[in-house]
């Protein structure tokens, strides 16, 4: 089955994003810039986009609402090789824990390869993070277990809730402070279930509010629920974090700031198009601030 170009989601090797592309065994990546414009038409079906660098044998169409893009046997077949599923226990790496923040109140707990550095938090969209300790794999997995509960965070928070704190966001101090303090709970934790064979590291809390581009882009109010055949997705890039792009439609912004997570648009084929003639969102919204479902289809 041939397929014209397909994206491969957002990545963040440093501070700008970049977005990937498939064709066959064909691969480019796009460098993302603030102020440019961005768009492309859905063409088609969407298909599972395989695993572990596998094309899915059966091509299987999947569901445009599904942030994974695989169907059940690809995505049991990532998983179960993935460091979540805690089917790597004899991993010789070296990992690392780290305290993540989105917006007031919403902070996680989570670990990721040393080798990987900050990536893994930019992939996220953590507005500002502190890493906490570094060592084994079993370590790091077991300190995660103890912060969530003597912190009260949790290791995992919903795309939908980070992106519904973006426009609520304090300034930077107000921000750091909260991961300052949650910092200062964790480290008393040593020698009171702080796994010896994890190195604590010292406090040096990251802002990424300046290179998500958020401390200086307008407020997103709608976000796109799915695409479809046929389904425009065009205006100018003005803030990403995580998987999530803003972009401002309309003439000259007009049309507001609507999110667009690129988990969304894996699987796709899509057709470019010039955001400039055709500057609109024309596929399903979703009214962030409210919840309700808007049309915006054609």
């Amino acid at each position: 089955m041939a397929f014209g170009w397909r994206c491969t989601g957002v990545a963040w090797p440093g501070d700008v994003p970049r977005l990937g592309w498939s064709k066959g065994p064909e691969r480019r990546v796009s460098t993302l810039a603030y102020g440019v414009g961005l768009g492309f038409r859905a063409v088609g079906e969407r298909h599972c986009v395989g695993a572990r660098g596998n094309v899915c044998p059966l091509g299987a169409v999947v569901p445009v609402r599904s942030t994974g893009a695989r169907c059940p046997e690809c995505a049991r077949l990532d998983r179960a090789h993935s460091v979540a599923a805690d089917t790597l226990l004899d991993d010789p790496r070296t990992y690392r824990v780290y305290l993540a923040w989105f917006g007031p109140g919403l902070v996680k707990v989570g670990i990721t390869r040393e080798e990987r550095g900050a990536a893994r938090l930019r992939e996220q969209g953590a507005v500002v993070f502190s890493w906490l300790g570094r060592g084994p794999l079993m370590a790091a997995r077991r300190t995660e277990e103890v912060l969530r509960a003597a912190l009260g965070v949790p290791d995992r928070i919903p795309y939908a809730r980070k992106r519904g704190v973006r426009g609520q966001l304090p300034e930077k101090e107000e921000r750091l402070a909260e991961v300052v303090t949650l910092y200062g709970r964790a480290a008393e934790l040593e020698g009171r279930g702080w796994p010896e064979s994890l190195e604590r590291l010292p406090l040096d809390v990251v802002d990424h509010g300046g290179i998500f581009g958020l401390d200086r882009a307008p407020h997103a109010t709608r976000s796109v629920r799915e695409l479809v055949d046929g389904g425009v997705v065009a205006g100018e890039l003005v803030a990403a974090a995580g998987p999530d792009l803003h972009l401002a439609v309309g003439k000259g912004g007009s049309g507001g700031v609507v999110v667009l997570d690129t988990r969304l648009i894996t699987g796709w084929e899509l057709a470019a198009v010039d955001p400039a003639a055709a500057n609109d969102v024309r596929v399903p919204l979703i009214d962030i601030a409210g919840g309700g479902v808007q049309g915006g289809l054609f």
